[in-house]
């Protein structure tokens, strides 16, 4: 039996009441694993007590990001009017959660999140951060290109005229919207093939975690094509091999929009960091692209210059525009 505290079942409630807007007469489903069963137990808590109808399943822990949960899972994903998914590995670039997005039902990954995590990020102003995170998207929806430098090194140009960019505001209120919670991020997915340079993870990486000695990637015709540095980057490669090429993929650009996240080394709350952008690699269908692979690796970027064509929106970690 779980022991969930005061502060866990606040923070659940508001990810149930607030962030999902659920409504009296909805289904909800919590959908969890082995590693994560406390934030599974504290969301349907919170469901219970808000009074809706609420599913828990318990599954067995995905291998990697983007692995699809079982079949029956699935087919509860799409039925289901509210999808909350605490995993230790993330649902969200899985063909299941795309066909239950297509069905209506409203979604929220928390891959790997944490009780510390939930009740310092759930308390964020949710709708400042939509505020903020639209603001960027805009920005980046009239540009062709975007360029990044860094001081450990990042410069790196990613080409992406025509690519939608996606608000996660932390409010899904409405059929078929999905995102991560906690969350706070403007990303979309750059063109395939055409994105060059170098990117140095220098915060975290997914899977990998907090980045002591900086993992160095060198990127060409949207590939990541020579991965060096330390044992932060053998085991990235070692993430990356049994998926082949297309894991390789330039697949995502980010800004970090949550100004109550800090870093942690779990990227579910990195990535949202305020000052901070981050390149992925691997699946990229979900915002846009064309690659479908079993596996989508966010690294972190620290205290970087963004350009969208010759507007600079971002210097040295501080946003210019938002």
């Amino acid at each position: 039996m779980f022991i969930i505290s005061p502060e866990l079942l606040s923070a659940s409630t508001v990810a149930v009441r607030d962030c999902m807007g659920a409504q009296p007469g909805e289904k909800v489903l919590i959908v969890t694993d082995t590693h994560l069963r406390l934030i599974g137990y504290a969301l349907h808590k919170a469901a219970s007590d808000l009074g809706l109808e609420v599913l828990l399943v318990d599954m067995l822990p995905r291998k990697s990001n983007g692995e699809e949960p079982p079949p029956d899972v699935a087919e509860l994903m799409a039925r289901a009017d509210i999808v909350l998914c605490p995993t230790s590995k993330s649902l969200t670039h899985t063909d299941a959660r795309r066909a239950a997005s297509a069905s209506g039902a409203r979604i929220a990954t928390l891959p790997g999140v944490t009780e510390v995590m939930m009740v310092r990020c759930m308390n964020a102003d949710y709708h400042e951060i939509a505020a903020r995170t639209h603001r960027l998207c805009e920005r980046l929806e009239k540009a062709s290109v975007i360029r990044v430098k860094a001081p450990g090194g990042t410069d790196v140009t990613m080409p992406m005229a025509g690519r939608r960019a996606h608000a996660s505001t932390g409010l899904f209120h409405e059929k078929g919207q999905w995102g991560n919670l906690p969350t706070g991020e403007a990303y979309l997915a750059p063109l395939e093939g055409r994105s060059n340079g170098v990117v140095v993870v220098d915060g975290s990486m997914a899977g990998v975690g907090v980045v002591k000695t900086p993992i160095r990637i060198e990127v060409k015709d949207g590939y990541a094509t020579e991965i060096t540095g330390g044992d932060e980057a053998r085991l990235l490669i070692d993430l990356l091999a049994p998926h082949g090429q297309d894991a390789r993929t330039v697949a995502e650009f980010g800004i970090g929009t949550n100004d109550k996240a800090i870093l942690t080394g779990l990227i579910l709350e990195d990535e949202k960091v305020m000052g901070t952008v981050h390149i992925a690699f691997g699946d990229n269908k979900s915002m846009g692209g064309s690659v479908r692979v079993a596996s989508h690796l966010d690294g972190l970027i620290r205290w970087p210059t963004v350009w969208l064509d010759d507007e600079k929106i971002m210097e040295d970690g501080t946003l210019l525009v938002a």
